[in-house]
């Protein structure tokens, strides 16, 4: 999933996303406080076709400035889809949000006949370039602060849209936004999770030359960001302006970003517990295969074979006289609770890649379908929204639909779901860091602190304080957020998700766990070292052997050489997990993103 390069560009990347998280609960933010990306990947180009773009593809445009642009395929679609829009008006066909009002008002006609009549034509005009216009006035909160995450809700909503009636300009002017690094001023707040609408009338206005955006990191007008790149303000037409804010695409890529990220996290937790298993000299045996057979759940069984696969060639596998009998249940099921927080994590990235991949507005346009393909589509009411074909659609035929799709579920359940199962793993890291101070387990005291002298190994420790924190934190998150609805649009608007809320609470929740396990990181790899200096002969298995010398060159065991560090060492060992991918320590990653 991430090479060496991947992992390296992101050093600053995670500790942003955890003050986005903040953000994004509404703290406020100084205007000044904008991280821009550093593009390292504009050699690069991402093909969007409306199928197959990856949770890897969204991070390499989002956070490294790769490339976008449509296949033919995703072009045609799109324009194939807007000519149908524009006969079904010709038809008569009722659009909401087109020749009809939308929300409460889709019973009003707004306009008859074809839209490409000179009169009508620049009618349609007209408003759209209102409606765009407005967009710079609404929102609320804090901008976003994160150029990462702006970037993200843009390609989540030019890959979607290649199924939707956008004008050919929409379209292009959206991959042009990407490509030259004109990065609107988006506001946070504002949206109940049933569609972007207000973040994504930020964007309409920067289209427009309208409001502010940011060229290349700078701030400035937009009318000078297009200026600058060479673009002219958009002329949208059509529906444009329910085409392009009609998404969830902002609560999209937030959860892209949280999804990639999170896979990381879950892949340390597998390998810090194999640390623990060597550092407590546990006893291996409930991860051994008749074990796992017994129980046959399968996330959890895949799981402790992993681990049991990082241990391969430890002392644990050998009879040791000082090994105790029963470990604590932190480390006897972490398996259990790391499986399945990789089963939800599994879940939500299946869920997030159809989210991605498939269209959220509310009008669907389906060039192609006829009403003999499925037994209502033949029914009278269904019959009204038939585009039989004509000029406008060069001959296709298909049906425009009011539908539904704009309610984020499934995928928003399963940003809670795994928010939970991400909770239970953490106090299960937790538990078993802080079992390392009792000697019942461990056998062999650790090495006193001694007060007043430079030769104390308390340096290079886990804090409980610290530890208590986190997971604490990590567990406020799992409330769910209440489904209550509210009435909005007249009634017609009754439902909210909140998704915001949501996937602030899920990123919050990962940036815990990684900080969490730089605690159990510091705690395995400093009994890694008293393991060692027990009996000299002890091997560990070669991951937890690979990570344990690479961190001991950035976070020695000596005093002498850790008082040395200029940051605490829990940030030191958070910046090694979050730039070295387990790939290099462990060639069997699982869960790949890419």
């Amino acid at each position: 999933m991430a090479n060496t390069h991947a992992r390296a560009r992101r050093l600053g990347l995670a500790i942003a996303a955890s003050i986005a998280a903040t953000t994004l609960l509404g703290a406020t933010a100084r205007a000044d406080a904008f991280r821009a990306i550093t593009p390292t990947m504009t050699d690069r180009t991402v093909v969007l076709d409306g199928h197959h773009l990856t949770i890897g593809e969204v991070v390499d445009v989002a956070r490294d400035g790769a490339r976008v642009s449509l296949s033919p395929q995703a072009r045609q679609r799109s324009a194939d889809a807007y000519g149908l829009l524009l006969e079904a008006a010709r038809e008569g066909v009722p659009v909401e949000g087109f020749n009809r009002g939308a929300g409460a008002g889709r019973q009003i006609r707004w306009f008859a006949g074809d839209p490409t009549a000179p009169d009508t034509q620049k009618r349609i005009a007209a408003r759209e370039l209102a409606l765009f216009q407005r967009g710079a006035f609404v929102g609320a909160g804090p901008p976003i602060a994160d150029e990462a995450v702006v970037r993200a809700m843009l390609v989540v909503r030019a890959n979607t849209m290649t199924a939707e009636a956008a004008s050919p300009a929409l379209l292009q002017q959206l991959i042009d936004l990407l490509n030259d690094r004109i990065t609107p001023v988006v506001r946070s707040r504002g949206t109940v999770g049933e569609d972007d609408r207000r973040q994504f009338m930020n964007v309409a206005a920067t289209m427009v030359g309208v409001g502010e955006a940011y060229y290349r990191g700078e701030r400035m007008s937009a009318a000078e960001a297009l200026r600058r790149a060479g673009l002219h303000p958009l002329a949208p037409f059509g529906a444009d302006d329910r085409v392009l804010e009609g998404t969830n695409a902002y609560f999209t890529g937030l959860a892209a970003l949280m999804t990639y990220d999170a896979r990381d996290a879950l892949s340390w937790a597998d390998l810090t517990d194999a640390i623990d298993l060597d550092g407590m000299n546990a006893d291996v045996a409930p991860l051994a295969l008749p074990a796992r057979q017994s129980r046959p759940f399968q996330w959890a069984n895949w799981d402790a074979a992993r681990v049991l696969d990082m241990l391969r060639g430890s002392y644990l596998f050998t009879l040791d006289g000082q090994r105790t009998a029963p470990d604590p249940d932190s480390l006897r099921a972490s398996n259990s609770r790391q499986g399945a927080a990789w089963q939800a994590w599994t879940q939500l990235r299946d869920d997030l890649l159809i989210a991605m991949n498939s269209s959220d507005l509310d009008t669907t346009v389906r060039v192609g379908t006829s009403p003999g393909d499925s037994w209502e589509l033949e029914t009278p009411q269904l019959r009204r929204y038939y585009v039989v074909g004509g000029p406008l659609s060069h001959g296709e035929h298909g049906y425009v639909l009011p539908s539904a799709n704009a309610d984020p579920y499934p995928l928003a359940n399963d940003v809670e779901a795994f928010t939970i199962a991400l909770a239970n793993l953490d106090e299960a890291v937790a538990q078993r860091i802080l079992r390392f101070t009792s000697t019942r387990f461990t056998v062999i005291p650790p090495m006193p602190d001694v007060p007043g002298r430079a030769d104390s190994y308390g340096l290079a420790r886990a804090s409980d304080d610290v530890v208590a924190d986190l997971v604490q934190d990590a567990e406020a998150q799992i409330d769910p957020v209440p489904p209550a609805g509210y009435g909005l649009g007249k009634g017609v608007h009754d439902l909210q998700a909140q998704t915001r809320l949501k996937v602030a609470r899920a990123r919050r929740a990962v940036d815990d766990t990684v900080e969490l396990l730089a605690q159990d990181l510091l705690t395995g790899t400093y009994w890694l070292d008293l393991r060692k200096l027990q009996n000299a002969h002890r091997g560990f298995g070669p991951a937890p052997t690979a990570v344990w010398t690479a961190f001991r060159r950035v976070v020695p065991f000596k005093p002498d050489a850790a008082i040395t560090l200029s940051r605490p060492v829990a940030a030191v060992a958070a910046q090694f997990i979050r730039t070295h991918s387990i790939d290099r320590f462990y060639g069997a990653a699982a869960g790949k993103t890419r």
